[in-house]
């Protein structure tokens, strides 16, 4: 089996044990999550022979792209429910089935912790700590010069992608 099929059952697997497809729905519980557990490749097998059948829908045991897109769809919206579940639980800290605005003020998140290691690393040439506007114009202007691979000054959309740069 090539490997990329198999790596994506496996991924299409994991997805519907995390979702919990075709199962109720469980409540959620403050524990750490499960080690996985081993299992055999008769047991693999059967599964990925039961996920096939629920994504053949009309049962000619063939998955074209329409089954397949409808399947992902469903698996998608599965873990996404359950992710929604799982976090209205956490903050129903009162267990009324309701929402308070002091428990949902607590949805509000800490940013992450700012570093700035990765930016002074790539512009502090002289290493002193600190970043020049010569430094960060020498930098920035490289990575602009890296990107125009045709060098006509102007960075084109297909050498933005082609640069690996996404649009914010």
């Amino acid at each position: 089996m090539p490997r990329r099929l198999l790596a994506n059952g496996l991924i299409s697997f994991m997805l519907l044990a995390e979702a919990g497809f075709g199962q109720a729905p469980k409540r959620a519980q403050a524990q750490q999550p499960a080690e996985p557990q081993p299992i055999l490749r008769a047991s693999f097998a059967a599964q990925m022979d039961a996920q096939f059948g629920k994504m053949d829908t009309d049962k000619n045991g063939r998955l074209d792209r329409a089954e397949i897109e409808q399947f992902q769809r469903l698996a998608a919206t599965a873990a996404a429910k359950a992710r929604n579940r799982a976090l209205f639980a956490e903050l129903d800290k009162d267990k009324n089935k309701q929402l308070s605005a002091a428990e949902f003020a607590k949805l509000v998140t800490d940013p992450p912790p700012a570093d700035a290691a990765p930016m002074l690393s790539r512009e502090d040439s002289n290493r002193d700590g600190q970043i020049s506007l010569v430094e960060h114009r020498t930098a920035t202007l490289a990575n602009f010069d890296r990107i125009d691979t045709d060098k006509d000054g102007i960075v084109s959309a297909a050498e933005l992608k082609a640069g690996g740069v996404t649009p914010r």
